[in-house]
């Protein structure tokens, strides 16, 4: 009986099955193996024993390990208990020298590598997308709004580039934070390496080197847990962007605004309001934010550890490393879904400009004004003047200003007519989106670049 949504509703398969539960099993199994490579170099064990276990650990007993487990008490001794048994006395050595936790923490290393390969990529992928976007609407005028008023005109492409930047900002972080995150922990029980005597530094090495993950340069019994709050933290951080995009697609997407839509076609909106169009790929993103946050505080927690180590992390280990990285994909690849349907309406967005009768050029005039002579405050003081008066009277910005002899003595008509034009108030608009490309194609080239030297 599956009862977590994670099972069956959230994240991709590719995501689920790194933290399947066969396949924890397999990635601890790996990395008890490159402890027998290990060992081999002196003569703890012979190439056969190892492939023995090799082929033994291809077959995953999960029932007969969950029978061990009931009777010991203990997830890895049941693996490798189980895995001993299998291959007889070829077993003879699996674990040897090991504590649990160079086990779990080393697999963790293993299971986030590939994981977060899996994340970076389809942040490509949608970062791609919005850069797109970025450079086909980089002159579609809107108005840019703050505390959810109108302000200044935008474009709907710079309004993408601060979403490019700030996604690529992730990006880079969870590049940065995989330095201090994917290293194997292999040092024994306290993180001595006293059961391997002076050949502690020459197994971890070649541990490291078959496992191709650098190690901790030292460690308790555990991997320190900064690197995994840290590796939540940053994922917390790129669900609430994602929020934030999806945000913004709700609010654009009301029908008093309409600048945009989420384009299902033939998705029911209401099961009782056949017309309606609702949001829900951007509300489902919103609303997972919220449980990947919460996440963040529990692996927080599991920082400070007792001594060289207790056993508090672990429990929630298993929920909230699991949960973040499936919920983090499951938003993902929504963002990307939607980015693929999405519609922009331009004629909307332009008459969105228009609602407030020109007075979102009120800084615009204020500036030229200051620019031909007036004080700073004056001028302010003038256009603020203007405004108000030009929305009780329901009159544009420009009409008021042509009929007031203070304006008309700093400035003509034909002056007012082209800086009172949204479309001449852009500033740097194309310049920064460029700006924010650039950035962000930085990011990806250095990726690009690290993951084909790799190879």
């Amino acid at each position: 009986m599956s009862i977590c949504p994670l099972d069956w509703r959230y994240g991709s398969n590719e995501m689920r099955n790194i933290f399947s539960r066969e396949s924890i099993i397999r990635y601890r199994i790996k990395v008890e193996i490159a402890l027998l490579y290990a060992l081999k170099k002196y003569n703890y064990v012979t190439d056969n024993d190892i492939k023995k276990v090799e082929e033994a650990s291809e077959n995953i007993d999960l029932q007969k390990i969950d029978e061990i487990e009931s009777k010991v008490g203990h997830d890895v001794m049941a693996m490798t208990i189980w895995l001993a048994e299998k291959v007889g006395d070829s077993g003879r050595y699996i674990h040897f020298g090991a504590t649990s936790y160079d086990i779990v923490d080393t697999a963790y290393a293993l299971m986030f590598r590939d994981a977060l390969k899996i994340l970076k990529d389809k942040l490509i992928i949608i970062l791609d997308k919005l850069v797109h976007l970025a450079i086909k609407y980089e002159d579609t005028i809107m108005i840019g709004r703050t505390h959810g008023q109108h302000a200044l005109p935008i474009t709907f492409g710079f309004k993408i580039a601060n979403y490019i930047y700030e996604i690529s900002r992730s990006l880079e972080r969870i590049i940065d934070t995989e330095k201090r995150l994917l290293k194997i922990k292999f040092s024994g029980a306290v993180g001595t390496m006293a059961a391997w005597g002076e050949k502690g530094l020459e197994i971890e090495k070649s541990v490291s080197q078959y496992l191709d993950l650098p190690p901790h340069e030292i460690a308790t019994q555990v991997a320190p847990r900064d690197g995994f709050a840290e590796i939540i933290s940053d994922l917390s951080i790129l669900g609430s962007q994602l929020d934030r995009f999806a945000l913004e697609i709700r609010e654009l997407m009301r029908p008093e605004i309409r600048e945009l839509s989420e384009g299902v076609g033939n998705r029911v909106g209401s099961s009782t309001m056949p017309h309606k169009e609702n949001p829900v790929t951007a509300e489902k993103i919103s609303g997972l934010s919220r449980v990947l946050r919460g996440l963040c505080i529990t692996e927080l927690e599991n920082i400070p550890l007792w001594h060289e180590r207790d056993l508090t992390n672990s429990s929630s280990e298993r929920i909230v490393l699991s949960h973040a990285f499936l919920i983090i994909d499951e938003m993902l690849d929504s963002l990307k879904d939607l980015l693929e349907n999405l519609i922009v309406y331009p004629d909307k967005m332009k008459a969105n400009l228009n609602i407030s009768n020109g007075l979102i050029m009120a800084e615009s005039l204020m500036i030229n004004l200051t620019l031909k002579g007036l004080p700073r405050h004056k001028a302010h003081e003038l256009s603020m003047k203007l405004s108000r008066e030009a929305e009780k009277e329901g009159k544009t910005l420009l009409d008021m200003a042509i009929k007031d002899d203070e304006i008309t003595k700093y400035l003509t008509k034909d002056e007012l007519f082209n800086i009172l034009n949204p479309e001449n108030y852009l500033g740097e608009t194309k310049q920064l989106i460029s700006r924010a490309i650039t950035y962000y194609n930085s990011i990806k080239e250095a990726y690009v670049l690290k993951a084909q030297n790799q190879k």
